[in-house]
């Protein structure tokens, strides 16, 4: 069974930083994409940003040039960094784990807040 475990949420002033992390327990077969989602309350969840196996990220142009997704692949784990944090990116991010080829999965984790004060 696989797991996915973010941590690294909460409470910041505006302009400031923090790094979330997502970590995967149990075994996982094949390349795959990784990603951020991020849903405020009231609203729909949306992709914050992506990465491949290979590397190859995509971003939603609201944090294009404040976030910055990366990613080890021995340890499937991926990291958000985010900078010049804005009240607007107030959420709860969650992390997922695709995978549309055979074997086919789609993972989510449990969400961590962030939680942004201007």
């Amino acid at each position: 069974q696989v797991q996915l475990v973010e941590s690294g949420g909460g409470l910041v002033q505006a302009g400031g930083s923090l790094r979330l992390s997502c970590g995967t327990s149990g075994s996982v077969f094949g390349s795959n994409i990784m990603a951020w989602y991020r849903q405020a309350p009231g609203l729909q969840r949306e992709l914050v940003a992506s990465i491949t196996s290979g590397g190859r990220t995509n971003y939603a142009d609201f944090v294009k040039g404040r976030f910055t997704i990366s990613r080890e692949n021995a340890k499937n784990t991926i990291y958000l960094l985010m900078n010049s944090l804005k009240p607007e990116d107030t959420a709860v991010y969650y992390c997922n784990l695709k995978r549309t080829g055979v074997p086919k999965y789609d993972y989510w984790g449990q969400g961590t807040q962030v939680t942004v004060s201007s």
